[in-house]
């Protein structure tokens, strides 16, 4: 059983993981420093590296929670085998709600450190499974086209990280996915749509 200092432990750690969010949302993840989140979290210097013995070991956790949450709601979707047009609106659910941090993952994510880099690499690659999943499905059923499930994967990344990387001009001061996002799906779906495509599948011109 748990005491209280082992409790108080945790609770330090969760404050922590919840202000480096915040932090690296508003200023980037090249910019905070260990002392930047001691000052936010209202802890001594030393109190960070009880909990992370290094910078790149706060990225790397912090990244890995902003995973398990957006992964969270499409594992369960993915179990009651549901369309794929619901897994993607709870990707877009997911990403709204932590909408300038992961905007920050997509601009800065080739200068984090290694490590923390192949952890934002093991969430992409586990949120392409769960709409890899119904994607297939659905082209069984001979709903979607027969495209490649790692090509539906990137050109639906690629439209979003698009307005994600250009909100000042889709939504100035406001969420891009709030605004956008439905009109985004919508597109997506209609480009993948079985009766857009010939039936000896697409082709090059």
């Amino acid at each position: 059983m748990r005491n209280l200092r082992q409790i108080q432990k945790e609770q330090t750690h969760k404050h922590l993981i919840e202000t480096a969010i915040h932090l690296f949302a508003e200023r980037g993840f090249t910019t905070v420093t260990t002392a930047d989140l001691a000052k936010a979290a209202d802890v001594a210097h030393g109190t960070v590296f009880v909990h992370f013995p290094t910078l790149e070991a706060l990225l790397v956790e912090v990244i890995e929670e902003f995973g398990t949450r957006i992964s969270l709601r499409l594992h369960e979707l993915a179990a009651n085998q549901t369309s794929l047009k619901k897994v993607l609106l709870a990707h877009l659910e997911g990403l709204t709600e932590y909408e300038s941090f992961y905007t920050r993952l997509v601009i800065e994510g080739r200068l984090l450190p290694k490590n923390a880099r192949y952890v934002f690499i093991m969430i992409q690659s586990s949120i392409s499974l769960h709409i890899g999943q119904a994607a297939e499905k659905e082209i069984k059923e001979g709903r979607l086209a027969s495209y490649s499930i790692h090509l539906m994967f990137n050109t639906w990344m690629g439209l979003v990280h698009y307005y994600l990387l250009n909100s000042d001009l889709f939504a100035p001061g406001g969420s891009v996915l709030t605004k956008c996002g439905p009109e985004i799906l919508i597109h997506f779906l209609r480009l993948v749509e079985a009766k857009n495509v010939p039936a000896n599948g697409p082709t090059l011109r």
